[in-house]
């Protein structure tokens, strides 16, 4: 899972990717995208390992992207966001500024927040009116074009003019046609609301609260966390009421925003987290350990972590039955331990 970071200028989203990634800038320079991935927190990844006692522990694992900066037109000066950097990110994270800044300039989070929008919006305006030319060329030489992609990028185009961002639109944001195309607007995205040290409201905006994900984030306090020791973290923690750190928080939100969970492997060689979608088969569940899971499959055998954990350990659940094979078709549960049989 790769999230991108975007804002307006001032917003704070440097300070937070360092929050969330727990690492300070080493460069001056902003030329340049940074990237920080980070372990998923899972307890049951924890327990399970003490279970098993495994040569290797494999968490899911998260990228968080800082985008760089390129240049404007020299006319204007000002520098802009290098959206091709976040088109392969699977989600956005927007910080809105929410504290006043030096001078006493007042927050202005609707219009920060809509400035950003319309620039995802014009960025897939961009790309959907030049493929459109594409196809309409290809028509006139006799060429065949694909009819749904047509339609589809003609629906596109409708919902950006009338400045609706293609995430409000799910039936176009999860077309497979228009994967490839990455559109900015159709990722879905988690709006931070950048607050002072002391303040843990979330700002009363219902046309942002009421139609996006929100939280508030206090990022220059949480960036103080990665220079202390775990013992300071938690004393610092507890002194600002704090109950999960950003990280953990904007973690389970990014969850929840791309409907993914976990599932697990146990054994003596390893344990791991394997990061799916819900909904998702058993088939498909075991292409993402490996394509030729999937090209072999038999059959999954599958235990709830719970009953698991009911059972103590692996030889009691088995007494118990709580052991069963499942088939290609079964829908994968998130804390499921699986045992794919396959052969190819």
């Amino acid at each position: 899972m790769k999230i991108g970071i975007i804002g307006c200028p001032g917003s704070g989203k440097a300070t937070v990717f360092e929050a969330l990634t727990r690492s300070l800038s080493n460069t001056a320079g902003k030329a340049e995208p940074r990237i920080g991935t980070l372990q998923v927190p899972d307890s049951r990844v924890d327990v399970l390992s003490q279970m098993y006692h495994p040569r290797k522990t494999i968490y899911a694992q998260i990228e968080y992207l800082l985008p760089g900066k390129s240049l404007a037109k020299k006319d204007t000066g000002k520098e802009q966001t290098a959206w091709s950097q976040v088109r392969d990110c699977d989600a956005i994270i927007l910080v809105v500024r929410n504290v006043a800044v030096m001078g006493g300039e007042a927050p202005q989070q609707l219009s920060d927040f809509q400035m950003i929008n319309q620039e995802l919006i014009l960025s897939d305006l961009v790309v959907v009116e030049k493929r459109l030319e594409r196809l309409e060329a290809d028509k006139k030489r006799g060429k065949k074009i694909d009819m749904e992609e047509l339609s589809l990028i003609t629906q596109c185009l409708k919902h950006l003019e009338n400045e609706t961002p293609l995430r409000k639109i799910p039936e176009l944001a999860a077309a497979p046609a228009l994967r490839g195309f990455a559109f900015m607007s159709a990722k879905p995205m988690m709006v931070l609301f950048n607050n002072a040290d002391d303040d843990d409201v979330m700002p009363d905006i219902s046309a942002i609260t009421s139609a996006e994900h929100c939280m508030v984030i206090k990022a220059k306090l949480e960036q103080e966390l990665i220079r202390m020791t775990e013992e300071e973290a938690r004393e610092f923690l507890t002194e600002f009421n704090i109950t999960a750190s950003a990280t953990d928080r904007v973690i389970q939100m990014s969850y929840n925003l791309l409907g993914l969970m976990s599932f697990f492997t146990v054994g003596e060689d390893e344990v791991r987290a394997w990061t799916i979608h819900r909904g998702t088969s058993a088939l498909d569940a075991a292409e993402v350990i490996h394509s030729d899971i999937k090209k072999g499959f038999i059959r999954a055998e599958i235990i709830s972590y719970k009953d698991l954990m009911d059972a103590g350990n692996q030889a009691e659940a088995r007494k118990r039955g709580t052991f069963r094979l499942e088939g290609k078709t079964y829908e994968v549960q998130d804390g499921d331990i699986i045992n794919f049989r396959f052969n190819v």
